[in-house]
């Protein structure tokens, strides 16, 4: 880990912090919530070392980067953005993009928007949803699902922060980390997420070490910046 090197970039008058290593062909890989650069840390080690330049930004909102206060700075064109200029930063013009959870989404958008920056995608978790004409996202995911679902419950500013509060982080990192239920994630308001069974015994992939490296961060920054990508998703 202490190979992989750690910056800070000014993007669109925001600074974001990017981890990276190696040298050679860019990979740039996008996490999800409530992740950081660190999810990509074995991706970053094995894949420099076959001849590869990873880079993996902690995003707008997340670990050290800025965190900008209104949702309305969460766009999908503000995080595309924010990738476009690091790339420009970098001196780099075409990357090999892989994403996982909100890091999938953006990567879905990043190559429609830019597809003249992006080599290849690989995506994992969540599948390329083009945007109804007529029903926002959020209405869509409320008719399905319910206003218990996950999605739904965090769309109310500070509502999720104020239950996230009440929890020890590193139990809340496991409970999102560590999830395989398949049915649609839906958390009763008067229940909350503190209102979880607690997770069951780490798998052997994931340490106490990684899960206090996210809590240290989010109990730094908070959670708003990543629940803002929800919040934003009718934008």
């Amino acid at each position: 880990m202490e190979k992989i090197e750690r910056t800070m970039v000014t993007i669109n008058g925001l600074k974001m912090h990017v981890a990276s290593i190696g040298s050679g062909p860019v990979i740039l890989f996008l996490h999800g919530f409530p992740e950081l650069w660190y999810s990509w840390r074995h991706q970053l080690l094995s894949l420099s070392s076959l001849g590869y330049r990873c880079v993996a930004p902690d995003l707008r909102g997340f670990g050290d980067s800025d965190a900008p206060p209104s949702v309305t700075s969460y766009t999908v064109f503000h995080i595309v953005g924010d990738l476009v200029g690091l790339l420009d930063a970098l001196g780099v013009d075409g990357v090999f993009l892989v994403g996982h959870d909100w890091g999938a989404m953006i990567a879905w958008y990043f190559s429609q928007f830019r597809p003249d920056r992006v080599k290849a995608l690989v995506n994992m978790s969540v599948a390329y949803r083009p945007r109804h004409p007529k029903v926002k996202p959020v209405e869509g995911l409320r008719a399905l699902f319910g206003d218990d679902y996950y999605i739904c419950r965090f769309q109310e500013p500070g509502e999720v922060e104020e239950d996230f509060a009440q929890m020890d982080t590193a139990k809340l990192i496991k409970l999102f980390l560590k999830s395989r239920n398949p049915r649609p994630p839906c958390i009763p308001k008067e229940k909350g997420f503190r209102g979880l069974p607690d997770p069951p015994a780490l798998p052997s992939w994931l340490s106490e070490e990684d899960i206090n490296y996210f809590a240290s961060k989010f109990s730094q920054k908070g959670f708003t910046g990543g629940l803002n990508y929800y919040r934003a998703l009718n934008l």
